[in-house]
């Protein structure tokens, strides 16, 4: 993107739900741009977007991809970026993060299929990131059983009249521009006129001049457009057949006349300040993707927000105050890397081998102090107990799983202290599978996944009491301790769990910490399931000491098996972790997905409407919804989705516990065993 004026510069992500011809759109885009020497195909595994071997084999966009270009228009050279991002839901987080490394948001379309869930959204991460300027692109029109006109009402009845178009089909498989066109066919001649009011609209002395009947000029129309994009108030639509090259002009025509530039974009700091793209001011950029290339190392890809990126600059990354010098600059195209001398606002280039810094992370120049917030990312849904097949890949584990997170934030790698397993928590089946196979294909890590273990928890509904006397004796000195406590449910407006209610020096009070270090470890380890037990309260009241054979170890031990006694009459239940869920799925799939829920021992708590779609509000325990992300998409066909996180701990039903605390007691009979 050399010698391009900020102002000629058009940054857009391109979006949509899977199979909609978002990587084809992009690979048409590319061979218009010079970028190869020949359309790429996704079925043939020559894509210049999705050009990794994981993508190649399973045919979807995995990776958000970047590519620029110079593009003329209108004797104006232009600098084009553009941002492939994934439709398939387990990849959400990619989407995230190209919207805010783009400036304006265009969202693909199936002329066949319609707004499906994708479409959707899409939409609602652009409002959610506050990204206002969208489009749409209605694609496939040449496929068999296309319906432009449906498709177009559809976009309408969906996203609002904003929705206008500026390119329509000819009625022969070709698309005109309805801005340069100085006719459309009849059904379209509103279109024109829907466009000039859009324009007028945008300023007061175009609006005056429109209402006083003056003719609007082509440039004034385009600057107006440009304006309601960025504004939000209008969502232009184009129309292609991509591998046809039908529309491809015309989409890039419009792009550059009524997108708008990064001087338009306004990127706001964790202190509300505001920042926009000028080139001369302080440099700033924000780290959206981190990639760990096997011949470069970790190659950090940044959105340039302000100022000029050179090589040799000296910048300060202001997330962690760490300095950075920037040594090399490299834009990618598949997997050519070509080395630049600088980048200008909207520019997203890869800055290979910086020392700590990643993403979500921002980087500054002298002048700038600026810190932008981290990626708003979603709850991760999806869990796998992830061990090592062997020694050798034990070894090297923790620093694959390292490299794994560090490219993909939406992946979480936990050790679970309480049921001992190292936890890998994603957005879906598929998210997972990938991180596996790209954790063998990067550090040779093989793997064995397993449905985690869910960790319950213990506690008591009523009052037991317990006791317990340790006297050992073995020539010498012995052991001798003996306790009797009371335990009951501790409230939660309850401070202390450990009451001291020993009355005459029944055992004295340098003996009451040893007891209470018994009681701690012994709640590790529950009567019913060996799960830890909480919100219990223990009233210690009784016991017996021996001058010489009494000793902090026998306390110790006598009071951790009292606590066992009395925990064993105190009504001991079990307890197990309840999400709440917020469902997002159509109409249609209502009954299905609220039978489901009741199969789950879920609870439904209210529903909600959101662009188009319905949302169930529901909880349901973690045991039964560890697989949820796979059995929603196929109970839906895709087109579901949901959010999840921890609420609280509640009793598991009497005929569940039964089968938990069996299966816990032949798991500890396996462990002696052994």
């Amino acid at each position: 993107m050399k010698d391009i004026a900020v102002s000629n510069v058009r940054n857009f992500a391109i979006l949509g739900h899977s199979g909609s011809g978002k990587t084809t759109l992009t690979d048409a885009i590319a061979f218009k741009l010079g970028l190869n020497d020949r359309l790429g195909l996704v079925t043939n595994g020559s894509s210049v977007s999705d050009f990794s071997d994981e993508e190649k084999q399973r045919q979807i966009s995995i990776f958000a991809s970047s590519l620029e270009g110079n593009y003329t228009c209108g004797g104006a050279e232009y600098g084009l970026v553009f941002t492939d991002c994934p439709g398939f839901a387990d990849f959400y987080g990619q989407v995230i993060a190209g919207i805010r490394a783009s400036d304006t948001a265009l969202i693909t379309v199936d002329a066949t299929a319609g707004v499906q869930i994708g479409v959707r959204r899409a939409w609602a991460a652009c409002q959610s990131s506050g990204l206002k300027a969208r489009g749409f692109v209605i694609t496939g029109i040449d496929k068999d059983n296309a319906n432009y006109k449906a498709t177009l009402e559809a976009i309408k009845e969906s996203f609002g009249v904003g929705c206008v178009p500026v390119a329509v089909p000819d009625g022969s498989g070709g698309v005109i521009d309805a801005l340069a066109a100085s006719s459309l066919p009849a059904e379209y001649e509103d279109v024109k006129t829907a466009l000039v009011e859009a324009a007028a609209e945008t300023n007061e002395e175009l609006l005056e001049k429109y209402l006083g009947g003056e003719e609007l000029s082509a440039e004034e129309i385009a600057n107006g457009l440009r304006e309601a994009v960025a504004d939000g108030s209008m969502y232009p639509v184009f129309v292609t057949a991509a591998l046809a090259d039908k529309g491809i002009t015309e989409l890039l025509d419009g792009v550059c006349r009524l997108f708008p530039s990064p001087e338009q974009r306004t990127f706001v700091t964790n202190d509300e300040t505001e920042v926009v793209g000028d080139a001369n001011a302080p440099f700033s950029a924000f780290v959206w993707r981190t990639v760990v290339d096997p011949f470069m190392g970790t190659m950090n890809y940044v959105r340039v927000i302000s100022g000029t990126l050179t090589t040799g600059l000296e910048v300060t990354n202001t997330s962690t105050g760490g300095k950075e010098k920037i040594g090399t600059i490299v834009t990618v195209v598949g997997r050519k890397q070509i080395n630049l001398d600088k980048a200008i606002p909207g520019s997203i280039v890869a800055l290979p081998k910086l020392k700590s810094t990643k993403t979500s992370h921002t980087l500054c120049g002298s002048g700038a102090n600026y810190v932008f917030p981290p990626l708003a990312l979603p709850s991760l849904v999806y869990y796998m107990a992830i061990q090592a097949k062997t020694q050798a890949d034990e070894d090297k584990l923790g620093s694959a799983v390292s490299r794994l997170c560090e490219q993909d934030p939406t992946l979480l790698v936990e050790k679970n202290a309480e049921t001992k397993q190292m936890v890998l928590k994603g957005l879906g089946d598929v998210h997972i599978d990938v991180a596996v196979s790209l954790m063998k294909s990067q550090s040779n890590v093989s793997v064995e996944l397993t449905p985690p273990k869910v960790p319950y928890r213990e506690t008591v509904t009523g009052v037991g009491e317990g006791h317990y006397r340790h006297k050992k004796q073995a020539g010498g000195r012995g052991q001798y301790g003996e306790v009797y406590l009371r335990v009951s449910p501790k409230l939660p407006d309850e401070e202390e769990w450990f009451i001291d209610e020993i009355v005459g020096g029944a055992i004295p009070g340098n003996f009451l910490p040893a007891i209470q270090k018994g009681l701690v470890e012994a709640m590790q380890t529950g009567s019913l399931a060996r799960s830890p037990v909480e919100n219990v309260k223990v009233a210690v009241y009784d016991g017996s000491y021996h001058d010489v054979d009494s000793s902090e170890i026998a306390f110790k031990i006598a009071g951790s098996r009292a606590f066992r006694d009395a925990m064993s009459k105190a009504k001991p239940v079990l307890l197990e972790p309840i999400m709440t869920l917020a469902i997002t799925i159509p109409e249609a799939f209502m009954g299905s997905v609220n039978g489901d829920l009741i199969q789950k021992r879920g609870r439904v708590l209210g529903l909600d409407a959101a662009d188009g779609m319905q949302v169930i509000n529901a909880e349901a325990p973690l045991a039964e919804i560890l697989k949820y992300a796979a059995e929603l998409r196929s109970m839906t066909g895709g087109q579901g989705s949901f959010q999840m996180e921890y609420t609280r701990y509640d009793v598991v039903p009497a005929n569940v516990a039964q089968k938990v605390i069996a299966e816990a007691a032949k798991g500890a009979t396996d462990d002696d065993d052994e």
